[in-house]
């Protein structure tokens, strides 16, 4: 009995060895590729943010009477808009006004933003939204 104790004990043994954890260079590894992603993840986020606030905007103005207004007091009523909302990458000089063929007046935008990741590498991010989208 007492020998097959001893050879319970020694296949324990073994099997405990032949697990294997994490090793301080995967911990490192994974680590990285965490920071690496958040750190992108950081310097995009801003950008789609303001876009959500030009869609936001736009999408606002449509629900007054668009077809109403003249193209300058349009482009005024964005600049005001997105002072309050921070919007600074477009301006109301900047968008695109036309009638669809019902006649409604539909407000657009598109734009670029670039951002720079690190040294030389940028990211170039296009931007679309109107009003009736």
């Amino acid at each position: 009995m007492e020998k097959i104790m001893r050879q319970y004990q020694v296949n324990q043994l073994s099997h405990f060895k032949k697990q294997a954890g994490a090793t301080l260079l995967g911990m490192l590894f994974v680590g990285g590729a965490i920071v690496f992603v958040a750190l992108i993840a950081m310097k995009l986020f801003p950008a789609y943010q303001e876009f959500f606030s030009v869609k936001t905007v736009i999408r606002t103005m449509n629900k007054e009477s668009l077809s109403a207004l003249t193209k300058k007091e349009i482009q005024d009523s964005f600049n005001k808009r997105a002072d309050t909302g921070y919007i600074t990458v477009i301006k109301g000089s900047d968008l695109t006004i036309d009638k669809n063929s019902a006649g409604e007046t539909v407000v657009s935008a598109q734009y670029q933003v670039t951002t720079p990741l690190f040294g030389n590498i940028s990211v170039l991010m296009d931007f679309d939204t109107a009003s009736s989208k």
